[in-house]
């Protein structure tokens, strides 16, 4: 998905060969993904060159990475997550104020419902 979120349009191949080279996967196994994402409807078929599918995202990196987020919170919860942000630095103080500005936000658009 980052390929087609930062590249566009791509093939199997400029997808496969995205990859490090090093762990680089295999060009069937990079098929299989594709059409399985294509079938979840996160990417889809734009047209064909030659015998080249070529592939683009149907669903944005925000929508994808909120989806995430949820599903992780979801199972573990907001504290305990929070928690281990924060114990492993990855939860700054600049952070905090910023979800606290976003709260305030929140909080303002339910008064006024």
């Amino acid at each position: 998905m980052e390929t087609l979120w930062t590249r566009g349009e791509c093939s199997i191949r400029e997808i496969q060969e995205a990859f490090p080279e090093k762990s680089r996967p295999g060009f069937t196994t990079v098929q299989t993904m594709v059409y399985r994402l294509e079938a979840k409807k996160a990417l889809r078929c734009t047209k064909r060159i030659g015998k080249a599918n070529i592939f683009e995202a149907s669903i944005s990196r925000k929508a994808t990475q909120g989806r995430m987020i949820d599903e992780l919170l979801s199972l573990f919860g907001g504290k305990p997550v929070m928690a281990h942000m924060v114990k492993s630095g990855q939860l700054t103080l600049e952070d905090v104020k910023e979800a606290e500005q976003e709260l305030l936000k929140l909080a303002k658009k339910e008064k006024v419902k």
